[in-house]
């Protein structure tokens, strides 16, 4: 063979490799094959962001894979919430974990979706730079800070917290950021402040360039923020895998409360699997102090609910009260709260 066909014969082998290895590291193999499976068999869609609000998402799908069961859904990750109610809308998304503003937002303009679950509680916080000139919240006057949606608990926070300093929603100017961004913002100065949810107060901190001005608690009782939303044509025809997927975030929700080594675990198989982020990150915001995220009494309350409503409409961002019966749907959480906590080891899971 002429040495000008060797040389061909190798580059369009090495162009070969090269592409089969691509396809088999990079592609996502298991949403394009699910495409073609039955639609009552198929798994379906749930969109989330790498932040601990989110978290229950991954470990339930990781547990999964130990089961008997195997998985039960694929989990889609996106940095914002805009590309997710965009997805959820053209029916790419079946369900999601999206802020309760946007969730109760979307319905009021008559997207099919239905609140079954919540994420979490607590987990948020508004962050400033450790060395900055903002020691309390009265000094925010001025000041520009991110947040990760206007249709987000974290807003809505932030205006508790100007209400009980007498601030006017004119003094401070509210930026929309992708919540990956934000601690590199602060960093750079191009924001004095945020207000997000874990893990980026605790990259912050981490940093050394952050500190937490307060937590979401100090001025929020009871503080939700995401809740897990489903596409209303999944409630009707497949009620069945909605339930499995609420009994696995319940389930879930358990097993990260069994204590530091649990959360532990966790952090490190999402860190590395899921969230692209140092499994040290994720501890940090688990466990210092293992309250700072919950995952119990996640059923939807109506209480939380129209505190929620009635704040959006105080700010702006609802133009009508919408009703907790017709955004929700509890019978999902009411058979999921006699559920138990995975009992998961290498290998296998279970419920125990």
């Amino acid at each position: 063979m002429k040495l000008k066909n060797r040389i061909l014969l190798f580059a369009f082998g090495w162009l070969g490799l090269i592409s089969g290895l691509h396809a088999y590291l990079n592609v996502n193999w298991a949403s394009i094959l699910n495409d073609y499976i039955p639609e009552a068999k198929r798994k379906f869609n749930v969109a989330f962001i790498p932040v601990t609000c989110h978290l229950a998402c991954p470990v339930t799908d990781y547990i999964s894979k130990f089961s008997k069961a195997g998985e039960i859904f694929l989990p889609r990750m996106f940095q914002g919430f805009p590309e997710i109610k965009e997805a959820l809308i053209s029916n790419k998304m079946q369900a999601a974990f999206i802020v309760a503003p946007l969730a109760i937002a979307l319905k009021s303009q008559g997207v099919p979706i239905k609140i079954v679950y919540l994420g979490h509680r607590y987990g948020s916080a508004v962050v400033v730079r450790k060395d900055g000139p903002i020691k309390t919240f009265a000094d925010m006057r001025g000041r520009t800070i991110a947040i990760p949606s206007r249709f987000s608990d974290e807003r809505l926070l932030v205006f508790r917290a100007m209400k009980v300093w007498g601030i006017q929603p004119s003094e401070i100017k509210m930026v929309e950021m992708a919540p990956p961004d934000v601690a590199g913002a602060l960093a750079a100065k191009a924001i004095d402040a945020f207000s997000m949810g874990e893990p980026f107060p605790s990259q912050a901190e981490m940093g050394g360039f952050g500190k937490v001005l307060f937590h979401a608690r100090e001025y929020w009782p009871d503080y939700m923020s995401c809740v897990l939303v489903v596409r209303q044509d999944m409630i009707d025809n497949r009620p069945e895998a909605v339930q499995i997927l609420v009994d696995g975030i319940a389930r879930s929700g358990l097993w990260l409360g069994k204590g530091k080594a649990y959360r532990d675990d966790a952090a490190d198989f999402v860190g590395r699997f899921y969230y692209n982020q140092k499994p040290a990150l994720l501890q940090w915001a688990l466990t210092k102090p293992l309250d700072r995220v919950m995952y119990n009494n996640l059923g939807p309350r109506k209480p939380d609910f129209d505190l929620v409503r009635d704040l959006m409409i105080e700010t702006g961002v609802l133009d009508k009260k919408i009703e907790f019966e017709e955004y929700t749907d509890l019978r999902f959480a009411d058979k999921a709260s006699l559920k138990t906590a995975w009992k998961y080891e290498i290998g296998t899971a279970t419920a125990e």
